[in-house]
């Protein structure tokens, strides 16, 4: 009986609690993309491997049919999974306004939860795929005026996090470098100024590191910097084994969360003895 206490005891110190963004509350703190899987069956067992309860579907650019017409929905439990529709590969706030509507209105007939917000993403160009913050706030006071909750892809520039945050947007997600390059967190010093800007006036505001994850040590230093969630695709789509990937994924951000609540030592540039020095035999040589 004793055991059992001590066993559940453990259990809930290692539970990690959900995530609220907007009117939406996420068990799991792993956001999954549905892109650049060598087909649908390995991404339904990437999704199902990760734990997570949200994938993000781009409404301009997916490809909803394989080769043999099968459509990506079908391999999607809609009744665990809360699509998130997203505006990959727009490069105004007018193409970016029109996605989001697009995908309202598909979201609406699957009668799925996701109608009701948007990852917004709009591209400064095609080649670093790094957002257009004037566009990009642009879309988010449209959006928010139309009644969209959105959860806005930007750069980790700290001063358009605060527009953006400040336009209305239910959470901010900065990147961790750019879309797809695996580069993992580049600049740490600007995620942690964005994360005690956007959450000194509300510690709980969402904050999510969105693209740029390349393993799941990246996804674990995301979490330890005080960041809410992971948002990813090609770290698990191009891994060499995706439902693999997609596992480890899961485990870094739930270890990378715990980490950063336990508190981590300071850093020395020299050792500190772990074991006592009071008593032991003295050899002289200090």
């Amino acid at each position: 009986m004793e055991q059992s206490q001590t066993t559940a005891c453990a259990d809930d110190a290692l539970s990690i609690p959900p995530l609220r963004i907007g009117s939406h509350t996420l068990n799991s703190r792993l956001i999954l993309g549905t892109g650049r899987y060598d087909s649908f069956e390995t991404m339904q067992r990437s999704f199902v491997t990760s734990g997570s309860d949200c994938v993000t579907i781009a409404v301009r650019q997916e490809k909803l049919h394989d080769s043999t017409g099968r459509n990506i929905i079908d391999f999607i439990d809609l009744d665990r999974f809360t699509l998130l529709p997203n505006t990959a590969g727009c490069y105004d706030a007018d193409t970016a306004v029109r996605c989001a509507r697009m995908g309202r209105e598909i979201l609406k007939r699957l009668e799925n939860p996701g109608a009701n917000w948007v990852k917004l993403e709009v591209l400064g160009d095609s080649r670093s795929l790094l957002p257009d913050p004037i566009e990009s706030l642009k879309a988010t006071e449209r959006l928010t005026a139309d009644g969209f909750e959105v959860l806005c892809y930007t750069s980790d520039d700290p001063i358009i996090a605060r527009r953006l945050k400040d336009a209305g947007a239910v959470a901010v997600m900065p990147a961790g470098s750019p879309i797809g390059s695996g580069l993992g967190i580049a600049n740490p010093n600007h995620l942690e100024i964005i994360r005690d800007d956007l959450k000194r006036d509300d510690p709980s505001y969402p904050l999510v590191v969105d693209a740029g994850i390349g393993t799941a040590s990246d996804a674990a230093v995301a979490m330890e910097l005080g960041y809410d969630a992971v948002l990813l695709n090609t770290a698990v789509a191009h891994a060499k084994n995706p439902v693999l990937m997609a596992g480890s994924m899961s485990l870094a951000v739930r270890a990378g969360w715990l980490a950063r609540r336990s508190g981590r030592i300071g850093r020395s540039r020299f050792g500190s003895a772990s074991s006592p020095e009071i008593g032991v035999i003295s050899d002289r040589r200090k």
